[in-house]
């Protein structure tokens, strides 16, 4: 099987070096030349999208948000103008799942096949090949493709039909946020009562609060790291994404509003390129203390 990556960024980058060391023939295409580079002294082969769109049998996306798939796929000599019909598409970035929608009635025209599949794991699962896919798209489709999704993931669960992978991920995305904002919440907390953090971390880790959100996040928050597994600006895409998808089915989504501020406001103060685990500073700003220092 031949497969074409599309977008070598943090999360792209290290499937597609899993997808080589799983041994699938990879061509391999991003905006920028030194991840294609990297990733050719790995094994894979930089290509053109339309090189990609005539060559592959499956293509994948792993892209920042709904117009860049768009563009990528059903732009002017986009890559679905050179794929054959038979082919599959198989999009894992995060993105609108109306706009998964729109794309896969483009492509079905075309006789091409569609999943959405998004992810959840950070840079770290990308790396280590412990992802969370969730994926929307027909039954026979996802059988197909999910050994594909497996060397990248160690969850790979069909949610519905196409659409229904990106539902899932704005709702792990919901979550996800307002567990940071809660844990942020509580470390300023426990900081301003004089408690130390990193005790009340260990403390509770192991109980009803414990998640793998403060396994990863309760150290960057402790330690003031801000290097990003994923970044503010990311987030406040998908929340964006989700609200507008709250808004157009009728579903209160007040605490991911409130949560969208926050990014927000963090993303006008300079920390969007920053880790989501930064709604601490948020907090910082607020009260004058840092956590754990």
């Amino acid at each position: 099987m031949k497969v074409g990556f599309i977008g070598l960024g943090i999360m792209g980058k290290p499937m597609a070096k899993n997808l080589l060391q799983a041994g699938y023939t990879l061509l391999v295409n991003n905006r920028s030349h030194a991840p294609m580079e990297e990733l050719a002294a790995c094994g894979a082969t930089p290509a053109t999208q339309a090189e990609i769109g005539d060559s592959c049998d499956v293509v994948l996306t792993m892209l920042p948000n709904s117009p860049q798939v768009k563009s990528v796929m059903l732009g002017e000599d986009g890559v679905a103008a050179h794929m054959r019909p038979g082919t599959t598409f198989i999009d894992m970035s995060s993105i609108n799942p109306v706009a998964s929608k729109e794309i896969a009635a483009v492509l079905a025209e075309k006789n091409i096949e569609m999943l959405d599949a998004p992810v959840s794991g950070g840079e770290p699962k990308a790396i280590d090949g412990t992802l969370s896919f969730m994926v929307g798209g027909k039954q026979e489709v996802f059988d197909r493709f999910k050994p594909l999704l497996e060397t990248m993931g160690t969850s790979v669960v069909r949610c519905g039909d196409v659409g229904a992978g990106n539902t899932t991920k704005l709702a792990n995305q919901i979550i996800v946020a307002c567990n940071i904002q809660a844990l942020a919440e509580a470390l300023t907390l426990a900081q301003k009562a004089g408690v130390d953090p990193q005790l009340v971390f260990e403390a509770i880790q192991g109980g009803l609060a414990g998640s793998t959100v403060m396994n990863a996040k309760a150290p960057m928050m402790i330690a003031g790291d801000p290097k990003p597994g994923f970044k503010i600006d990311l987030h406040i895409k998908d929340l964006n994404n989700a609200l507008d998808c709250a808004h157009s089915v009728g579903a209160p989504v007040p605490m991911t509003a409130e949560v969208q501020e926050i990014l927000q406001w963090l993303h006008n103060h300079g920390e969007g390129q920053n880790d989501h685990s930064c709604i601490a500073r948020y907090y910082e700003q607020l009260t004058g203390i840092r956590i754990g220092r």
